[in-house]
């Protein structure tokens, strides 16, 4: 009898044991499917600008290439973005502030 009740318990313990590692391992692997993912920009989206902010759009790219090497100076990073009606001209939301103050002077 006390034969039996050994196995009935080491069989019970080890499904018990299997399934506290199961849970363990869903709650330190799992995907997490109720959080929010990250936000995919659409690659076809023209107005996406991404990290960027616009500060100056300008009719022609040599007037770009213009600005940009003006803010190059100040050290501000800046990238010229084509549009319909130009060119963009795009920084960093940190530097947007100096980047409108230096195309200002």
């Amino acid at each position: 009898m006390a034969d039996q009740a050994t196995r009935f318990f080491a069989l019970f313990g080890g499904l018990i044991m299997m399934g506290v590692m199961a849970l363990a391992l869903r709650w330190t692997f799992g995907t997490g499917r109720d959080q929010p993912g990250p936000r995919i920009p659409d690659p076809d989206d023209p107005t996406g600008n991404g990290l960027l902010e616009e500060v100056s759009r300008v009719p022609t790219e040599p007037a770009a290439q213009v600005l940009r090497a003006r803010l190059r100076g100040a050290g501000i990073r800046a990238t010229v973005g084509r549009v319909d009606d130009g060119y963009r001209l795009l920084v960093f939301p940190k530097d947007l502030v100096d980047a409108k103050l230096v195309l200002a002077e």
